[in-house]
């Protein structure tokens, strides 16, 4: 009797346990449809099966979507990636820990406004979020999860409702994105009547407006010396040209780059055009992230020493991120010798631009210049730039725009360092960053992010770095951004492309006029000046700006849910208001300790006997040691955790559109113990823009830059690799040694402020021609011309 119930519990418990799977089959084909480039029926022999088979998290915030043909979709809300595994789970009869594994091993941050960053799993779902089938307009992100980081919409398959929406979107975005850039035109042209005005009224009365800029002189001699150079091109005097620039001795470091384009500056969109007006040469490699878009790395060489990579290995690799851990050389890496190597450099570019923002100044561009010092330079670009390309997306997807800086730091820079390391064979680079390079750069390396890839980074140089937000946020245009509604904001800027017809105009228009109309408008935005850029550069400059971003990535930046409200990458406004307190309680008491220290000497000297002996009251004068004072739980409320590269920072003192200040005081107010502060400047007078573009930017950043990366690079590093130009006086006991002590901590506790106007070493640098600064452009235009008559 007992053997009969127990088959009986036995047999029900199979059939339960095959409804159940059943059931579970059922549902997971549901899913793995809803979350799928396109549905069964719209499947053919061309697209494959595009069926979602499995969510593999990149990290616990960023599931990717694999698919039944081995393609990758991008990210969708993390319970519906949940949601998949756990029914492919119960189909495939897997352990649930194994599922489960993604939260538990998961990073958080607790800030003191008892906001908690990080994954967390939502099982509950509201109306419109996270739901294929719901309207566009009620697509928007929850922002229970992250009020900094919110999750981007989900899309489903292609349906005839969504298509319609898709297209009503795009109509609308399209006349009324439009109108927004016709209003932001007309206030940059209507700003300008004032000067336009004084330079026509300066021309009348035979004066030059442009003898008023800081760096006039040295502006007039450069356009002379560019065009003798020019004349030279063309009459086949290249050689005449070279020689006066080396001395006519032939084994000088200026005869090791010969230039290989010449004559009158045709101001295209191409790095490599202007890489080899300089010497150098430039090669593209293409690289797919994680979730399946396809970027570009640029990578700068001397054609007199490397031999250019064929096309066949300059394709993709596979999406996974360091498969080899840097141990193995790849065409790049093992064109050189052990002994004469160069070490990687990975440079990152700001907001709306690409990578060719660090070459556009001939010799003074900090990308050439860090390449004829010996460093081996690749030049990052993040998502969509100049060709939005996907591996199974096209441009009309909403999917292809999903995204927003925290993919571009979580996903687009990862894939860059793997492939650069990948092709160079070391186990680190240095990485620079400008603007919006540097937001994705500290958003990656945040604990609850992506923390791991500081492992990869020997130090991170922040120029200008972006975390807060400075004055600027508060224009009226940028306000307007912020005061309408999600759904408003999409029905004026679309879904997909943010102003896709500023790239329209960039193709359409010649380059000089663009340039122009470019850094007008950039200008209105963003209240900067070319005052201290070389003039004639300028229609360069603006080439590479804009590029194709996503509508989504602008929402996070201006609209009125992220960055714009909380005026911070990385903290809520709630707790910037609890550390504004914190610090303004903390000068209180270090003032009052200052008072009270003097009132006691004071007392001291008045109570000296006849023996000379004086009042032994303890004191707390010196700042420095105040400012170690930290907090129980400093580690608790940091935003970096033990394995965070070193930083250094060059901030801009006159930048209104960030506040690099406010990070200064972050790291001078011990918030991130956890990271070497090794080097900080302010650089008074300097625009946001100057750090890469002002005329004197080498002698104020370049060469300091160029120090700090060899400084940080490990020993291994240097031993196999040619020491950099101008890094062979550094000394041996000042390379960077993590966990050095507190002489390691009051050097990150020392800003270096300069003055706007030019230092003495500045006027030199820029008077001898850029770059190095070891030119005599007098006598190089003296000797060409000679040579030509």
């Amino acid at each position: 009797m007992a053997t009969a119930t127990l088959v009986k519990e036995r047999v029900e418990n199979a059939q339960e346990k095959l409804k159940s799977k059943t059931n579970a089959a059922i549902d997971f084909a549901h899913q793995a449809e809803r979350l799928g480039q396109y549905a069964p029926d719209q499947e053919n022999d061309a697209t494959g099966s595009t069926q979602a088979v499995e969510a593999k998290f990149i990290t616990a915030q960023d599931p990717v979507i694999q698919t039944a043909d081995g393609g990758r979709l991008p990210a969708v809300p993390v319970e519906e990636a949940a949601k998949l595994n756990k029914l492919r789970g119960i189909v495939d009869e897997r352990d649930p820990s194994q599922t489960e594994a993604v939260y538990k091993n998961a990073m958080s941050r607790e800030s003191k406004d008892g906001t908690v960053h990080g994954a967390r799993l939502q099982t509950d779902e509201s109306d419109g979020e996270g739901r294929t089938d719901a309207p566009l307009q009620s697509q928007q992100p929850p922002s229970r999860t992250n009020p900094l980081f919110p999750p981007v919409p989900m899309y489903g398959p292609p349906t005839l409702i969504r298509k319609f929406q898709c297209w009503l979107f795009r109509a609308s975005s399209a006349v009324l994105s439009l109108c927004f850039l016709l209003v932001i035109i007309l206030g940059s042209l209507f700003t300008s009547i004032p000067d336009i005005a004084e330079r026509i009224w300066l021309r009348l009365t035979f004066r030059n407006p442009d003898k008023r800029r800081p760096f006039y002189q040295e502006e007039d001699r450069r356009r002379r010396a560019r065009q003798v150079a020019q004349r030279a091109w063309q009459q086949g005097k290249q050689q005449e040209l070279h020689e006066s620039r080396s001395g006519g001795d032939r084994g000088s470091d200026s005869n090791e780059f010969v230039p290989l384009e010449g004559g009158p500056d045709k101001i295209p969109c191409d790095v490599r055009y202007y890489a080899r007006r300089v010497g150098l040469d430039c090669e593209t490699f293409d690289v797919q992230t994680e979730d399946g878009f396809i970027i570009e790395l640029w990578h700068l060489y001397n054609p007199r020493e490397y031999k250019r990579t064929p096309s066949v290995q300059r394709t993709p690799h596979s999406p996974n991120i360091f498969p080899d851990n840097g141990q193995t050389n790849g065409v790049s890496g093992s064109q050189y010798k052990s002994g004469d190597k160069k070490y990687p450099v990975l440079m990152i570019h700001g907001l709306l631009q690409s990578a060719g923002a660090y070459c556009t100044n001939d010799d003074d561009s900090l990308a050439f210049f860090l390449a004829k010092s010996g460093y081996d330079v690749w030049l990052g670009n993040n998502r969509c730039g100049f060709k939005p390309r996907h591996t199974m997306l096209d441009y009309s997807d909403p999917r292809m725009w999903a995204w927003n800086i925290r993919q571009m730091g979580v996903m687009d820079l990862p894939a860059l360092i793997s492939r650069v390391l990948s092709e160079t064979g070391f186990a680190k680079l240095g990485l620079i960053a400008h603007s919006q390079g540097t937001t994705q750069t500290l958003v990656a390396l945040a604990k609850e992010q992506r923390p791991e890839i500081g492992e990869k980074i020997s130090v991170f140089c922040a120029l200008a770095p972006a975390a807060y937000s400075g004055p600027l946020i508060g224009k009226m245009y940028f306000k307007f951004m912020r005061v309408i509604s999600p759904g408003m904001f999409r029905a004026m800027f679309g879904i997909h492309a943010f102003i896709p017809f500023m790239m329209t105009m960039h193709s359409l228009l010649p380059p000089h006029f663009y340039g122009t109309m470019g850094y007008k408008v950039f200008s209105f935005l963003f209240n900067w000046s070319d005052d201290k850029w070389e003039k004639d550069l300028r229609g360069r400059m603006f080439q590479f700006a804009p590029v194709y971003v996503s509508a989504e990535s602008m929402r996070w930046w201006l609209g009125r849910e992220c960055f714009a409200k909380q005026k911070c990458i990385l903290t809520t406004r709630e707790e910037k208001i609890i550390e504004d307190r914190e610090d303004e309680q903390e000068d209180q008491q270090r003032s009052r300790s200052s008072s009270e220290s003097d009132s006691s000497d004071c007392n001291s000297d008045s109570e000296d006997g006849p023996s000379g002996t004086t009042s032994t009251a303890p004191t707390n004068s010196n700042p420095r040691s105040h400012l170690r004072r930290r907090d129980a739980d400093k580690s608790r409320f940091s935003w970096y955790a033990p394995n965070t590269p070193p930083f250094a920072f060059w901030v801009c003192g006159a930048d209104d559109l960030v506040d690099g200040r406010r990070l200064l005081r972050r790291f001078e107010r011990g918030r991130e113990p956890h990271v070497d502060l090794i080097h900080s400047k302010i650089i008074e007078g300097y625009e946001h823009l100057d750090v890469i573009w002002a005329m004197d930017a080498i002698e104020k950043v370049g060469k300091e830059v160029r120090e700090v990366i060899w400084k940080t690079a490990d020993e291994d590093a240097r031993r196999v690799c040619r020491t950099p130009r101008g890094c062979g006086d550094i000394e041996e006991g000042h390379f960077y040694v993590r966990g050095k002590g507190k002489q390691r901590e009051d050097e990150a506790r020392m800003v270096d402020a300069s003055a706007g106007e030019w230092s003495k070493k500045g006027k030199e640098q820029v008077g001898g021609g850029g770059g190095e600064g070891d030119r005599d452009l007098e006598e190089e235009i003296e000797e060409v011309e000679k040579a030509m008559s």
